[in-house]
């Protein structure tokens, strides 16, 4: 047996390298990115704003991109607005009892998103509900859709103005990549609005 296969941290790994190395060389990936950073740069220079969700690992995912957004990813620049929908307590829990757990996005993305906004949701199996209904709303209000899923969310992409389709069907590994793609937009962004 190959150590690999014997250890699990190295087998992770591997798998992700794997991974990025086929997302890496994916030129269809690697356009939707790239169409991806045009829009959310057009919308921020417009002074509109990306609204973001995602549940669990993703939900964190969210935050982290907000946080570049708003903060800095590699320059001292201007702060653009960016909210991760996952961070109010008060509004997840109350809609949640109230409405349901399915809402707790889209009641959010209806109050706060406004049309030339854009939405990002991310579901490693592009069928979560409360992402769905998030998407959902978002189009009917007029918000420009982003979608980030894995290899088997493909069908979510009725629903996204763009879908970026990590080539993996592992979860950790599908939010790996999206996570480096989203890093790699960040700098896009910041490049493209500050000129260099």
């Amino acid at each position: 047996m190959s150590r690999t296969s014997q250890d699990p941290i190295a087998a992770h790994l591997s798998l992700s390298r794997e991974a990025i190395e086929r997302a890496a060389h994916d030129a269809a990936l690697l356009d939707t990115a790239r169409k991806i950073a045009d829009v959310i740069t057009a919308a921020l220079r417009n002074g509109q704003k990306l609204l973001i969700a995602g549940n669990g690992g993703s939900a964190a995912d969210a935050q982290h991109i907000a946080a570049e957004i708003v903060g800095r990813y590699k320059k001292d620049r201007p702060a653009w607005a960016a909210i991760a929908l996952t961070t109010d307590t008060s509004a997840l829990t109350s809609v949640g009892n109230d409405y349901g757990f399915e809402h707790i996005f889209s009641r959010q993305v209806e109050g706060l998103g406004r049309r030339g906004d854009v939405l990002l949701a991310m579901t490693t199996s592009g069928r979560s509900p409360n992402i769905l209904a998030a998407l959902k709303a978002a189009r009917q209000q007029g918000l420009i859709t982003i979608g980030f899923t894995g290899a088997k969310g493909g069908s979510m992409g009725a629903m996204c103005d763009h879908l970026l389709v990590a080539p993996s069907d592992d979860t950790p590994v599908i939010q790996q990549i999206y996570m480096a793609f989203a890093h790699g937009i960040c700098d896009a962004i910041e490049q493209t609005l500050t000129g260099k």
